[in-house]
């Protein structure tokens, strides 16, 4: 029947009709995880660590509402340990593109190269 809920499949495990991602940066944060170990920036057991760190951190939420925060911190932490980018060059680059969805029409796709700075540099 047309319309009836996922969760009616006694196939479909409960809760897979949830979004896994609340955010649309979520879903592009994981998905530069998968694309950077493919190219061969680092291992599965390399990222497990460092995400398994990340979430264990003092200031990590205790009930995992921040995950992907984690998910991205360690992304971060382990492209700067592997010497691929540094805190400056993360920070100057959330910099860009903030400047760049400022500059963008709202609807419109937010580009680097919407940065109003772009040129200065």
């Amino acid at each position: 029947m047309p319309g009836r809920a996922i969760l009616s499949r006694p196939d479909v495990p409960a809760g897979m009709d949830e979004p896994v991602f609340s955010e649309p940066w979520q879903a592009e944060a994981f998905a530069m995880v998968v694309a950077l170990h493919e190219r061969g920036l680092f291992t599965w057991a390399e990222w497990a660590e460092r995400l398994s760190a990340e979430v264990k951190r003092p200031e990590a939420a205790p009930d995992g509402s921040d995950y992907y925060e984690r998910w991205l911190a360690a992304l971060e932490r382990l492209l700067a340990e592997k010497g691929f980018a540094g805190r400056d060059e993360v920070d100057a680059v959330v910099a860009a593109w903030q400047r760049a969805a400022h500059a963008t029409p709202h609807g419109k796709a937010i580009l680097l190269e919407n940065d109003p700075e772009a040129g200065r540099r």
